[in-house]
């Protein structure tokens, strides 16, 4: 399982588990808190009716005294109250009174007086001066037909004559109960909804800073010119820092091992020659040997020398991760540049050029590195043009890139070499000469393009001859 969905399960599975307890904690305690508002309101009605009770008890005139009327007048009316949403459009207390014996005196609910309430426990309590209260189903397989009784004391002198009880259905304000479990649920529904979406973008944001970590580690695997990508959480961009700095650290490593080796195996074949021509110089020959043997001697250090330039040259591309100051740079004037350079060497040859490259292609880069990738291009097109051949040097643009086109009329490129071409110290004979070159300019060109984001192609032209072809990003 990917470590951005083991940290999104997490996230969620906590936030989840914390909702659903503070959720379920909550809703359980809703109609309990409810009930016991009611019991509240209950408890200070029943007492207040009970001081007003007091004395027609005590006088015979409960049934049909003042108390009596205005109960029953209460019970007529509507009040058409909205309350938070729930309308109450009907009176919904009860009120009965009974003697100090539980006999019933009087009922809002118009029960006959008689019946014996003693064993109730609102007036059962109540009558042994303890707080009397109860509940009871009205039909016992329905919950919801619960009512409320609370009961009170009615009083003469500190001495218990009756007792008042108020009653009322738990129905009347289950509604609200219900508005707040369902306003606490969607709450809740919320909760975890804003959860889930911030469990996803913490999971996304890891996922994506992972990945950029793991593309970067794969590019580098792969030989790749890369930059450490920016990483927003501090641990992220530590991790990040140490996985460059390890890699830089190995990158030197491998690479002086490798290019010491390289170097070694490249440079005992001219040291060998200059070794043996030292030894024969020792001796008398004859002055035209002695000039030849002096002439392979600077030839080979010569060789020894461009070794050494191409090859500090290429370390130099390869240690770069990217252009540090890129600029705008034409490349028609660059091309013109190294072809006026060269025009001793190409009237050597007899060698013309068609350059076709437009005034408007511009490339983003370094131009010092760009100049040597295309003088090297160049320099193997003339090195493989026959003489009084032609080079064609021209520009292919689409819209984010332009391709420089070097092409000669030369043999072209040998099949069993296509793949080889641009590898470090791999070379084809010159035609003539059939000398060798240090076999790094293909190699230097690749990590050129590949630094500016470009590429390099080296193919045989359909009509002929080997067609190089070097592509750049626009500017």
């Amino acid at each position: 399982m990917r470590i951005s969905v083991r940290v999104f399960l997490g996230f969620f599975l906590i936030v989840g588990l914390a909702a659903f307890l503070v959720l379920h904690t909550f809703m359980q305690e809703v109609r309990p808190g409810v009930r016991q508002g009611m019991e509240v309101a209950l408890v200070d009605t029943a007492h207040l009716l009970a001081e007003i009770a007091a004395p027609e008890l005590k006088d015979g005139t409960l049934a049909n005294g003042k108390l009596a009327q205005a109960i029953r007048s209460y019970r007529d009316r509507q009040p058409n109250a909205r309350i938070w949403g729930v309308v109450k459009n009907k009176a919904d207390f009860r009120v009965y009174v009974t003697d100090d014996k539980g006999i019933l005196l009087f009922d809002s609910d118009g029960t006959a007086p008689g019946a014996d309430y003693s064993r109730l426990n609102d007036v059962y309590l109540t009558l042994q001066g303890r707080y009397g209260a109860r509940s009871t189903l009205t039909n016992p397989k329905d919950q919801a037909t619960s009512v409320m009784h609370v009961a009170a004391p009615i009083l003469d002198q500190g001495r218990i004559i009756g007792v008042l009880t108020v009653a009322t259905p738990t129905s009347s304000v289950m509604p609200f109960a219900e508005r707040s479990q369902n306003r606490v649920f969607n709450a809740g529904l919320g909760l975890m909804g804003a959860a889930l979406l911030i469990g996803v973008g913490l999971s996304l944001w890891l996922t994506r800073s992972i990945n950029r970590l793991m593309d970067y580690a794969k590019k580098v695997t792969e030989g790749h010119k890369v930059v450490m990508p920016s990483l927003g959480a501090r641990e992220l961009a530590d991790l990040g820092k140490a996985l460059e700095t390890m890699r830089i650290k190995l990158d030197g490593r491998q690479y002086v091992e490798r290019y010491v080796h390289t170097l070694t195996h490249e440079m005992k074949s001219p040291l060998t020659a200059i070794h043996g021509a030292a030894e024969l110089l020792e001796e008398d020959m004859p002055e035209e040997d002695r000039h030849r043997f002096i002439a392979n001697i600077r030839e080979q250090e010569e060789r020894l020398q461009n070794l050494v330039e191409r090859m500090l040259g290429l370390a130099s591309v390869e240690q770069k991760q990217s252009i540090e100051n890129p600029v705008r740079i034409s490349l028609s004037q660059l091309s013109a540049k190294i072809l006026a350079a060269k025009e001793s060497q190409l009237a050597l040859q007899s060698i013309s050029v068609d350059h076709a490259v437009p005034e408007d292609a511009y490339a983003l880069g370094d131009a010092f590195l760009l100049e040597q990738a295309l003088s090297n291009l160049i320099d193997n097109a003339i090195d493989f043009s026959p003489p009084e051949g032609r080079i064609a040097l021209q520009v292919e643009s689409t819209e984010t890139s332009h391709t420089l086109c070097v092409r000669d009329q030369g043999n072209g490129i040998p099949d069993f070499a296509l793949e080889r071409i641009f590898e470090p110290f791999y070379s084809l004979p010159r035609p003539g000469t059939h000398r060798k070159s240090t076999g790094l300019g293909l190699s230097f060109v690749r990590q050129v393009a590949e630094l500016h984001g470009g590429a390099i192609d080296l193919s045989n032209h359909p009509e002929g001859g080997a067609e190089s072809r070097l592509r750049l990003p626009k500017a």
